[in-house]
């Protein structure tokens, strides 16, 4: 008898304001917990007819899992946002890609029949816990030469990748970089990013009592000539600048996962369909180049090339970390595919949060492409590793639900 394996659906996904970490940003005295505790109380308040017991997991990524990001915070946030005392939960870690990861995981279970409904997603809050804080790496991982020293910083792999594509020019990243900002600034104005926003109340010694709204980190007006001033602190005469990467930032994201057979019974909206995924190990020394592989193995899984690709929401962690994959992939820097509502140099990556951001965006985008079947979400992962996740348009007209009695399909039909 054939094993079944359920289609796994997307269903929704919010995240608060992304802030500057530091003293000064918004959520300096905001707890992380209490961060994604917002954004899981907000997914339940959508789904108002959702029954909190049907959600049968809770999976969290944080990247430094210390203080008020850890104690298995899928667990503890769960039961601080409401969720019955039954309802199990866990914390993640893979660095960039931990919220990506949780959707995978959560979805792969949902697939298998371990459960129907799942929340996942992430939290970081740079500003009290720095990348690294409380890390204490193995010495024998540079004694013995596994890795370059250089592969320790993230900074520096960004240098490194330069080094290796020197077409991808520091002039090349300052133009991607502006385009990020220019498209975020455009996207607030034609209201498309504020659907996805949980505000969150803040309290600051020098500012008091307010209210989180808005993104923090853009920098809207931003031109080329700025960015070339400004310095290389990974390397004397280097290409990376706070311009054209991500800051540090504090946030939080969820979304909320379900079997197709599910959400149609609960009558929960479909925003997209799992096709795929793949993580992938890279050289250390160079980890942005990981989404290239991740995205050539996702679709050599699902049967797909990269002329069925859509949509692309890349993470920018580092602009030639983007660049990269787009000359890989024979992809123009301005395509209207890649990032249509701009990325991470202009809105932020909080680290372990960034991944449901894409998916949330991706899905928002679907929704406005009817004629776009296939989109792609994808990111570089610290200690040399990328990831890449594959989704089907629910409104193309070439989809096809796979509800036909059972709400499975057999694992030769191509379920995720």
């Amino acid at each position: 008898m054939p094993r079944t394996l359920s289609e796994v659906v997307f269903v929704d996904g919010v995240r608060t304001p992304f802030g500057k970490a530091g003293e000064k940003g918004m959520y300096a005295q905001t707890r992380a917990d209490d961060l994604v505790i917002k954004c899981i109380r907000e997914l339940l308040r959508r789904q108002p007819d959702l029954d909190p017991a049907k959600v049968e997991e809770v999976a969290l990524a944080a990247t430094t899992q210390i203080g008020d990001q850890g104690l298995t915070m899928g667990r503890v946030a769960g039961l601080l946002a409401g969720l019955p005392k039954s309802t199990p939960g866990y914390s993640i870690d893979r660095m960039c890609a931990g919220a990506m990861t949780a959707v995978t995981n959560t979805a792969s279970s949902i697939a298998f029949g371990a459960y129907d409904v799942a929340i996942a997603g992430g939290v970081e809050h740079m500003g009290r816990h720095p990348m690294g804080e409380g890390v204490d790496p193995n010495p024998r991982i540079i004694a013995e030469k596994l890795v370059d020293p250089s592969a320790l910083v993230m900074g520096e792999t960004a240098e490194n990748l330069h080094d290796r594509f020197p077409k991808i020019t520091k002039q090349r990243c300052d133009a991607f970089a502006v385009g990020s900002q220019n498209k975020l600034a455009k996207a607030y104005a034609d209201g498309k990013i504020q659907p996805d926003l949980v505000p969150v109340a803040t309290r600051h010694d020098e500012l008091g009592w307010g209210l989180a709204t808005t993104d923090e980190p853009p920098r809207p007006g931003t031109t080329v000539e700025d960015l070339a001033q400004l310095k290389t602190p990974f390397r004397p005469h280097g290409n990376i600048t706070a311009g054209n990467a991500a800051g540090l930032n504090d946030g939080a994201t969820a979304c909320l996962l379900a079997s197709e057979r599910a959400a149609t019974e609960l009558d929960l909206p479909i925003g997209m369909r799992l096709v795929n995924y793949a993580f992938v190990g890279v050289e250390p020394e160079v980890m942005g180049i990981g989404p290239v592989p991740a995205t050539e193995k996702a679709l050599d899984h699902a049967g797909l090339d990269i002329s069925d690709i859509g949509l692309f929401e890349l993470n920018e962690a580092f602009a030639v970390q983007v660049l990269a994959f787009l000359d890989h992939f024979g992809i123009a820097d301005d395509d209207p595919r890649v990032n249509e509502y701009g990325g991470a140099i202009a809105i932020g990556h909080p680290l372990a949060s960034s991944g449901v951001r894409l998916m949330t965006q991706l899905s928002r985008q679907f929704a406005e492409h009817p004629e776009v079947r296939y989109g792609l979400t994808a990111m570089c992962i610290g200690i040399g590793m990328g990831g890449s996740v594959i989704w089907e348009n629910p409104h193309h007209k070439d989809y096809v639900s796979s509800i036909d009695g059972t709400g499975n399909r057999t694992d030769t039909e191509g379920a995720a």
